[in-house]
């Protein structure tokens, strides 16, 4: 397993941008899949976006064309560039990586877009 850590959450306005980070404590380069989840408050966690080793991403269709997913196997980080942010995206984001089937979780961060 490895442990992540979210971060770059917080409050925006609607149709504001936020780039959330998720920095591992080791390499990512080996690490088939990234990705990024998100709970609203009475939600299951839902996918949001998935990128593999070789750069492959796929996106949620209720992110396509506003967020996108990328990482830095050099600096151990899977990103979340957000733009045109909807109050519906208020949620808790979260990291995932799989490797070989053995999946880890970050703590999370908060996003909180304002109408």
């Amino acid at each position: 397993q490895v442990q992540l850590v979210e971060s770059g959450g917080g409050l925006v306005q609607a149709g504001g941008s936020l780039r959330l980070s998720c920095v591992a404590a080791r390499s990512i380069f080996s690490i088939a899949v990234m990705a990024w989840y998100r709970q609203a408050p009475g939600n299951q966690r839902a996918l949001v976006a998935t990128i593999t080793s070789g750069g492959t991403t796929k996106y949620a269709d209720f992110v396509q064309g506003r967020f996108t997913i990328s990482r830095d196997n050099a600096e151990n980080t899977v990103y979340l560039q957000m733009y045109s942010l909807k109050p519906e995206d208020t949620a808790v984001y979260y990291c995932l990586s799989n490797e070989h089937g053995s999946l880890s979780w970050g703590q999370g961060t908060q996003v909180t877009v304002s109408s």
